[in-house]
Order: structure tokens, then C-alpha cells, then sequence
């Protein structure tokens, strides 16, 4: 299980988090959501120790998970790439296995079985040869997709995976949380997505800088929440998108 106990993040004098509390169990899909700048990124960052948080703890089977970070696989968003860097395909989902071998060793033949294997799984094999820039927005991601599955992680932090992805892609990504969900795996995604896509969730965690609920995707997404989540910008969110007001 993954816990999060009284974690409070800083940026420069600026409270990102404050007294966030929560657990993501084994085989359980937990949505992370909020607005714009409520500090979801901010919570993902903090758990995979690329920022240091003023307080709290973050533990990962009763460890700090600092001290564990080969258990952890994480998809970026896809704004946060290179896009330009002179990389294949098959070079990113290797990298899955550069901390056991490093950076100037040759990869083990289990390694490259288990990366086929992984690329074959998203539907890339064919694309290992290409340069990470020339493919398309869902062929990037599934790429990153892949890098994870190699990486044969515990825990699985997604940082909006639905963004600016095509419907196949998709499709791999929801095969892709059912099959974490069977081998138990712990899976945490952070997303901006409203609408019937909530129910795909176990959990959410609705957030802006606190954790304002915590439950299944009914509770959680009442009118109430969701004012005291996005405030003034409500209007401007529901205009865009869906907005399920389930209460």
C-alpha cells in the first residue's frame, strides 16, 4: 500500500500541498483530480522524491519510498518530453532497465526479451526503429506505456495519460489498468478528465492543495465538491467538458 501521511509542499514561500493525507491499496485504480494548479503534479513529483516536501511522509509497504524507486513506474505527461531528443522507440522502453545495468553495460537478453515483449504488448514492435519524434501523439505514449510494463513496477504513477491520444490508444491504456488491477498492482493517475470516465475509477481523490474528498467517483463528484474544488472556475470547466453531477 502506498500512504501519504501530513504531506505539506513549498515553492518558494507558496503552499502547493498542504496536510495531504491518503492510501492507494494493492489492485485499487485511484483518480487524482482537480483544477488547474491544485498541485497534482506537484503530489506525483513529490512522490517519486523530485521535490522535497516540508512535512510528512511517503511510504510504500511501511518504507519510505524514496528508498524504493525501482518499484516505481511513471508516465509523464507528454508535455513534459523531448520531443526532439535523437531517441528510438526501442531506446525508451530500454530504459526501463538502465538502473540495473547501466548506463554502459550491454542489456541482458532477458532485458530485450522482456522490452519486446512490452512494445508487442501496445501494439509498437513495428515502431521500435523509429525516432520518438516522428510518431504520433498515441503511438508516443503507448512508447512510455511500454517502458512501464517493462519496468515491472509495484507501484504505477500516470500523469494525464488521455491526453491528445487516439482511440486505440486508449483502448491499451483502459486494457492496460484492468491488467495492473488483476496482478494487484498499486495505480495512481493523475487526470483532468470529468465526465462518465470517472467510473472507471475504484477511487478519486479530488484535490486543491488539500484533499477535499476521498471515495468512490458518486461521493466524491457532488456539486458541493466540485464547487469547493474549482470555485469560480466551474463554470468556465463545465463549459468545456461534461461535468457529472451525480448528486
Amino acid at each position: 500500500m502506498l500512504k501519504v501521511q501530513h504531506l505539506s509542499v513549498n515553492y518558494r514561500g507558496v503552499e502547493a500541498l498542504e496536510d495531504i493525507c491518503l492510501a492507494v491499496g494493492a489492485g485499487e485504480l485511484v483518480g487524482l483530480i482537480g483544477p488547474n494548479g491544485a498541485g497534482k503534479s506537484t503530489l506525483i513529483k513529490a512522490l517519486l522524491g523530485l521535490v522535497r516536501p516540508q512535512a510528512g511522509r511517503i511510504l510504500f509497504e511501511e518504507k519510505p519510498l524514496v528508498q524504493q524507486r525501482r518499484r516505481v513506474a511513471y508516465v509523464p505527461q507528454r508535455s513534459q518530453i523531448d520531443w526532439d531528443y535523437p531517441v528510438t522507440a526501442w531506446n525508451v522502453v530500454m530504459m526501463a532497465h538502465t538502473a540495473q545495468t547501466g548506463w554502459f553495460r550491454s542489456y541482458t537478453a532477458r532485458s530485450r526479451h522482456m522490452v519486446k515483449e512490452a512494445m508487442e504488448r501496445v501494439g509498437i514492435w513495428h515502431l521500435r526503429d523509429r525516432q520518438i519524434g516522428e510518431l504520433s501523439g498515441g503511438q508516443q505514449q503507448r512508447v512510455f506505456l511500454a517502458r512501464a510494463i517493462a519496468q515491472q513496477a509495484d507501484l504505477f504513477l500516470f500523469d494525464e495519460p488521455f491526453n491528445a491520444v487516439d482511440k486505440k490508444t486508449e483502448g491499451v491504456i483502459l486494457d492496460l489498468f484492468a491488467e495492473l488491477k488483476a496482478q494487484a498492482k498499486t495505480v495512481l493517475v493523475c487526470s483532468h478528465e470529468w465526465g462518465q470516465a470517472l467510473h472507471r475509477y475504484d477511487r478519486l481523490l479530488l484535490l486543491n492543495q488539500r484533499l477535499l474528498a476521498d471515495g468512490d467517483p458518486q461521493a466524491v463528484m457532488t456539486l458541493d465538491n466540485i464547487q469547493r474544488a474549482y470555485g469560480e472556475n466551474l463554470s468556465t470547466h463545465s463549459h468545456r467538458t461534461e461535468v457529472p453531477f451525480f448528486c
